[in-house]
């Protein structure tokens, strides 16, 4: 029986991965959106693709209605944080408005298409901890970021769609995956690409970083896209579910780690430009629910994540 599935934002860092997850645990078809970044798309997975801009109402309406596939996993986002500060409006736009769109779509052509609306961990913000540090999705949401502000009320859309016209719509709260294909604006691939670029004599000894005192709880790619496609079949309408490997990591550890895989000499040094205006110290996630749903867990060590982002950059540069 015919199973297919849609990528929103296929050309991103998860959007590969995520194709692989589906096409092995039974869907037989993946389409995926990009916006003029097909050369991004992960090699050799089938995937067809179909250029789409999220803010294109209209585009978007007509190939939901044209594939009315079994899922829709929307991944299509500006995700930096970072360059949220810089970009809020296009940031919202994005976010919201291309959510927006996705779901209306549903609501007028495909009313039995269940979709993942993919959210992230910053949404919580600085929300107060519980004296096990650990961020539940029954804490409120008090995003210290755009990107974060408007994965929020993505979130928000979300529920509100699925309670009111009874539509199959999950959402993830994401904390920080990381993995190899990623780019340079994320924390650990930053590193890893300066410590590629400065063993092949590219750069000077220098490494630039921004704030090491945080600690977040980061999970492999892989593991991801296995708990996405896991969410989509079993996830409840109308909930979110944090995802991550419910550990939290010093980012200067992280950063001490990378550097134990390379023989080269290389100094720290402070670069202001990569500090944020607001940044919250600490995000450990609380996947208790997602487990509990699904029976996912993570797979791949965070030393295996590490070796194998260095190695992606090292083959790349």
């Amino acid at each position: 029986m015919e199973k297919t599935c849609l990528i929103t934002g296929v050309s991103g860092f998860v959007g590969g991965y995520l194709a692989q997850a589906a096409l092995r645990e039974g869907y037989t078809s993946v389409h995926g959106t990009c916006f003029g970044d097909a050369e991004n798309v992960m090699p050799g997975v089938p995937i067809e693709l179909h250029e789409l801009d999220m803010l294109d109402s209209p585009g978007v309406e007509a190939l939901i209605a044209k594939l009315k596939p079994a899922r829709i996993f929307h991944l299509a986002a500006l995700s930096s944080p970072a360059l949220s500060w810089r970009k809020p409006e296009l940031t919202f736009d994005i976010n919201v408005k291309g959510t927006l769109h996705v779901l209306e779509a549903i609501r007028e052509h495909a009313p039995k298409t269940g979709a993942l609306l993919v959210g992230s961990g910053d949404q919580y913000g600085d929300t107060p901890l519980p004296e096990n540090c650990m961020v539940s999705e029954a804490l409120p949401m008090r995003p210290v970021t755009p990107y974060a502000a408007s994965k929020a009320a993505q979130d928000s859309l979300g529920r509100v769609y699925a309670k009111a016209y009874g539509l199959n719509i999950v959402m993830t709260r994401s904390f920080n995956h990381a993995g190899p294909r990623q780019t340079a604006a994320f924390v650990l691939s930053s590193f890893a690409k300066q410590i590629a670029a400065i063993e092949r004599g590219r750069s000077e000894p220098v490494l630039y970083v921004g704030n090491l005192d945080a600690r977040r709880d980061f999970t492999d790619v892989r593991d991801v896209a296995r708990a996405y496609v896991a969410l989509a079949e079993k996830g409840v309408p109308g909930e979110a579910y944090n995802v991550g490997s419910g550990n939290a990591y010093d980012i200067r550890d992280l950063l001490e780690r990378l550097l134990a895989l390379s023989a080269a000499r290389i100094e720290i040094r402070r670069d202001p430009a990569r500090m944020r205006p607001s940044d919250t110290p600490l995000l450990a996630c609380d996947n208790t629910k997602l487990c509990a749903a699904t029976g996912w867990k993570p797979e791949i060590h965070i030393e295996q994540t590490l070796f194998d982002i260095l190695n992606y950059w090292r083959s790349f540069i």
